[in-house]
């Protein structure tokens, strides 16, 4: 109880300045010109990136390098954390052999509903990345989400169910690479027509087959809900090798 007393001061305190603060900061009555200008040229208008999801076209388009510079830092963050868990082939090898106390993961009902979330995990993900350019939602949301379904697995099933079916960290980060490339090579293609780095409009198409596509953003959405999905995923399948094995592998190091 003593340990969640000085949580609790700080709720507390947070709640009681939001209560005097909020009703005394000012209210924004007039639209921005900065905002004004994103809403009248997202969809419409002489610099529009053919996209009626504002969010999206100011992510991917007006300000499509800060986004690319911002998704770099969340890979490194990947990358370090990958780092940290290298193993060597021969570590790796040990790593995916089951343990002695592996019990074949949780009972018969979890694994059951586990199998029709993921799929409704598969779907839904899919959409909030697809349909990014033209509802709130793409490629990070969706990739986030995405990566739930096979830390579902991990824990109804274990990480060896991942391995047995062909998804391990090798494969895994092979997806998260290809998502990056991507996102680079959409990235520069408008150079190569005598654009500008990352430029949408009108280097590529706003519809394919009669379906408003945004340009760029759809491809953007694509490869990072690949990447970023991946990502977690790998590092979800490093965290999820047992401790018993894990100490094993440190005590080869030393």
């Amino acid at each position: 109880m003593r340990k969640l007393l000085p949580l609790a001061i700080i709720l507390v305190t947070i709640f009681a300045l939001a209560y005097y603060i909020a009703p005394k900061l000012p209210q924004q009555t007039e639209l921005r010109p900065l905002g004004e200008f994103y809403l009248e040229n997202s969809y419409f208008g002489d610099y529009s990136a053919k996209s009626p999801e504002v969010v999206t076209s100011i992510l991917w388009d007006y300000r499509g390098v800060d986004t690319l510079f911002e998704t770099s830092v969340f890979f490194l963050a990947i990358i370090g954390s990958l780092t940290l868990f290298r193993l060597n082939k021969k570590q790796e090898k040990e790593a995916k052999q089951k343990t002695e106390e592996f019990s074949g993961g949780l009972t018969l009902v979890i694994k059951s509903v586990t199998k029709i979330i993921v799929a409704m995990i598969l779907a839904v993900s899919a959409s909030i990345a697809l349909h990014g350019h033209l509802t709130p939602g793409g490629g990070f949301q969706g990739g986030s989400a995405l990566a739930v379904a096979p830390l579902l697995i991990i824990a109804a099933y274990s990480k060896y169910a991942l391995e047995e079916h062909g998804l391990d960290k090798t494969r895994a980060l092979i997806l998260r690479s290809i998502g990056l490339l991507g996102i680079a090579l959409i990235a520069l293609v408008p150079i190569l027509s005598g654009g500008f780095i990352m430029q949408n409009q009108p280097v590529f198409p706003a519809e394919l087959g009669g379906q408003l596509v945004g340009g760029s953003l759809i491809y953007y959405n694509f490869f990072e809900f690949l990447a970023v999905g991946a990502g977690f995923t790998a590092v979800f399948l490093l965290l999820a090798i047992p401790e018993k094995v894990f100490k094993k592998i440190l005590g080869v190091r030393q």
